[in-house]
């Protein structure tokens, strides 16, 4: 009988497409593209040191001599210029990593157009700015600068301090007389202004920077009015009736009750010992993917931002038609709650597109690249030690200097690579539901 041929098997086509990301790949994703983008990352992390320690002396310089009022303000401006280099370099950095996320390429083969680095540096960096002062960010940038001119006028303010003369060092940033910040404010809010404006108008290729630059501007020489007012605002608020008034009842309180004074000890200490964590550990990372979203292209701007998408919406869209004026009223009453709380809300619902596991790694991953470098900068220094405290002249900087590097850059592409799973999901979930 002849023999039946064999039929060759097939064999079962192979699925060529890259995994899908996952919450739990976050850690691995994010070593995969600062191994792809390290030598951008430590260049821009570079440049940006260089340009601010530059600023920081130049500033420390034209902050005393003659005419001191002038220097100070060309000082306050100096000031403002160090932190947009840090709102600049962080922009660059997060730009600088879009060729190894998968959702920018996926973009790309879609035939969108990849944004340029002053494109999103002019859209991002004046939200930015908001962020960066509703949270404080720039008190570490003053410390820092008080830091570096105390240092530099040591000799001098021990002269002085000797002939009984005022000490000006670390000063800079403080003893600009109130009227004087209070006319720079006001020619500062008027620029930011006109610049904000022809921003949203699309006219000026760098109205975008130019707004950033004067929002600073007028953010820090108002802190400076303001702190001028502080001491005689707090001794006109204890002299008030009203006040006077409280402090009775709240010590006729206390001696009613003798249980009130230690529970709100007690809990205003649990308080105090919590929340800089949570801040730091929750909030804190949330604003930072807020940024990240905006240099990729995910606004998250207003308020709506945090309901689109949601039942909500649509009942915010009705309010909105029905109530402009109340809308607009109750925007300038709650600005601060907006600037401080919207961009984590944006940033928390980014963070779910990805999965409830999504937010917990992102705070985990956060909080354990400063924990373990902590201990890793404690460890060199145990090494190097101190028997010699004149080696520290010459290492203290370089060590420092990395383990900055280390932090940045690591967060860096952890905020990329959790933007990246979010919005891979988000856009494989549509595309599922819309099949």
């Amino acid at each position: 009988m002849p023999e039946t041929p064999v039929m060759p098997t097939q064999s079962p086509a192979v699925d060529r497409r890259p995994a899908s990301l996952s919450a739990a790949s976050l850690p691995l994703h994010t070593l995969k593209i600062f191994g792809a983008c390290a030598l951008t990352l430590i260049l821009w992390f570079s440049v940006g040191r260089v340009v601010r320690e530059l600023l920081m002396v130049a500033a420390s310089e034209v902050s005393h001599g003659d005419h001191r009022q002038v220097r100070l303000v060309v000082t306050m401006f100096v000031f403002t210029l160090i932190v947009l280099n840090e709102l600049v370099v962080m922009v660059g950095m997060l730009h600088s990593v879009r060729g190894a996320l998968r959702e920018i390429r996926a973009r790309r083969e879609a035939g969108e157009a990849d944004e340029s680095m002053f494109g999103a540096l002019n859209r991002a960096t004046l939200v930015f700015a908001t962020i960066y002062l509703a949270w404080g960010f720039h008190t570490a940038d003053a410390r820092e600068f008080i830091a570096v001119d105390t240092a530099r006028r040591v000799d001098q303010d021990f002269a002085s301090s000797l002939a009984g003369n005022e000490i000006e060092g670390g000063t800079g940033l403080s003893t600009l007389d109130v009227r004087v910040s209070i006319g720079v404010a006001v020619v500062a809010y008027l620029l930011r202004m006109l610049f904000a404006r022809w921003h949203l108008n699309g006219r000026g290729r760098g109205s975008g920077v130019l707004a950033t630059f004067f929002e600073l501007a007028f953010a820090f020489y108002s802190i400076n009015a303001l702190l001028a007012f502080a001491e005689a605002r707090a001794d006109w608020l204890d002299q008030r009736v009203v006040v006077v008034t409280f402090k009775e009842w709240a010590e006729a309180a206390g001696e009613a009750l003798p249980w009130w004074k230690p529970f709100w000890n007690t809990v205003g200490d649990a308080v105090g010992d919590t929340w800089p964590h949570v801040v730091d550990g929750l909030i804190v990372p949330l604003t930072w993917l807020t940024v990240a979203s905006l240099v990729y292209g995910a606004f998250a701007e207003d308020t709506r931002a945090v309901v689109r998408g949601t039942r909500l919406d649509g009942v915010a869209t009705r309010v909105e038609r029905a109530h402009d004026l109340t809308r607009s009223t109750m925007t300038h009453a709650t600005a601060g709650f907006q600037e401080r709380w919207v961009p984590p809300a944006n940033a928390f619902r980014l963070a779910a597109k990805g999965g409830p596991v999504l937010f917990g790694a992102l705070c985990l991953c956060y909080v354990a690249i400063r924990v373990v470098t902590d201990y890793a900068d404690r460890g060199v220094r145990m090494l190097i030690g101190n028997e010699d405290p004149f080696v520290w002249v010459a290492l203290a900087g370089p060590v420092e200097f990395v383990r900055e590097l280390v932090v940045l850059t690591l967060t860096v592409c952890l905020l990329a690579a959790t933007f990246d799973i979010a919005a891979t999901r988000g856009r494989e979930a549509g595309r599922t539901l819309t099949a």
